[in-house]
């Protein structure tokens, strides 16, 4: 039996608007537009290495927010690849509705779109079962009901969910069983939703997510792209190949030492950043000086820092405060009293820590 080759993605999420990621306005229209270059890129490497097939499990794009013109420019990508037969299980973001374009759009032909019910493809490699979100939500594919009678030919799946959804918010998204989905006996499990990588965490792992194609936020940093993969009948080779065309990070900065409002824009301002990357600045230490980040923000003038995060507390010495004969003298007393009982937590500590900073600043 000759040797099916593959890739897999999933988590694409085209159009989302990535309005709480930053208070830049280009910033979404940035991240769209990477969207568009990575896929093209996937296309660009499935047509160099005459891929056989493209699985595509779920969230390719969002049902809210999608643009048909996005739709028609995913779809003509579909069309520079006609001999790569490509799979699409729709996911929570972007399900199988009456209205949606996977049920309203005309898709090339060498395009199939999983619905409510697991389907079985047979192709001349392998039989490809696959389901579709029908819905926001979803408790149950029906895994249960599938019986692969043909062991000898190579079986796949392709779906989206939460692989051992324990939490009640976790199963109201497909939740899947690994040891059900082990017992099935299938040689490649193509999954999406878990937006991070997860395909050699253990010997000959054939349940793979391949993390979202495009990094969506500070949540998700490290490299993100696509599976790829060699399979025969008991033989699988997989290999991770990134995509990306820009990445998050978050670089701190102390201001324990930082005088005035001006050093610290001079601070920010001297923070090196590359030019593919975008950047969550994250104050921390002791602060001197009140610190608005809304107002810090407007005076930076890298456009690489899209999000400053004021993590700092304020600088204060209790033993100091609590000889003060005023009000703020007497909370001072209470607190450092409660800070050095005997026994306390570090959980306990760090509320009391917590309501220290509420109480100083209230009573400045």
């Amino acid at each position: 039996m000759k040797k099916m080759k593959f890739v897999h993605i999933a988590d694409m999420h085209f159009d989302s608007p990535f309005i709480n990621l930053s208070d830049r306005e280009i910033f979404g229209d940035l991240k769209r537009l990477e969207q568009r270059k990575v896929l093209k890129k996937v296309i660009e490497y499935i047509k160099e290495n005459k891929i056989e097939y493209l699985f595509i499990s779920g969230d390719l794009y969002e049902h809210k927010f999608v643009k048909l013109s996005t739709i028609e420019y995913i779809n003509n990508l579909f069309k520079e690849i006609p001999e790569t037969r490509i799979f699409i299980s729709p996911g929570n973001h972007d399900p199988y509705l009456k209205n949606s374009y996977y049920n309203q759009y005309t898709w090339n032909e060498n395009v199939k779109i999983f619905t409510s019910k697991i389907e079985k493809v047979q192709t001349s490699e392998a039989n490809i079962y696959g389901f579709g979100f029908y819905d926001f939500y979803c408790t149950g594919c029906g895994l249960e009901n599938i019986e692969i009678k043909d062991k000898e030919k190579i079986n796949i799946l392709v779906i989206h969910g939460t692989l051992n959804g324990a939490s009640l918010e976790e199963k109201q998204y497909n939740s899947i069983s690994k040891k059900e989905l082990k017992e099935k006996g299938f040689d490649y499990v193509a999954l999406g939703h878990i937006h991070k990588l997860d395909y050699n965490t253990e010997e000959e792992q054939n349940i793979v997510y391949p993390g979202s194609t495009v990094s969506l936020g500070f949540d998700e940093l490290g490299q993100h792209g696509m599976i790829v993969g060699s399979l025969e009948k008991d033989k699988l080779d997989l290999q991770f190949v990134p995509l990306d065309e820009s990445f998050f990070v978050e670089k701190e900065i102390d201001v324990t030492d930082i005088i005035s409002k001006e050093e610290l824009i001079e601070k920010i301002n001297s923070v090196e950043i590359a030019d593919n990357e975008f950047s969550k600045i994250i104050l921390i230490g002791k602060r001197n000086f009140e610190i608005d980040a809304y107002e810090l923000y407007k005076l930076i003038f890298n456009e690489r820092i899209i999000k400053i995060k004021n993590k700092t507390k304020i600088n204060y010495d209790l033993n100091k405060l609590e000889n003060n004969k005023t009000l703020k003298g007497l909370f001072a007393k209470k607190m450092n009293e409660k800070l050095n009982q005997e026994n306390i937590s570090e959980e306990q500590k760090n509320i009391i820590e917590k309501a220290i900073e509420i109480g100083l600043e209230a009573l400045e």
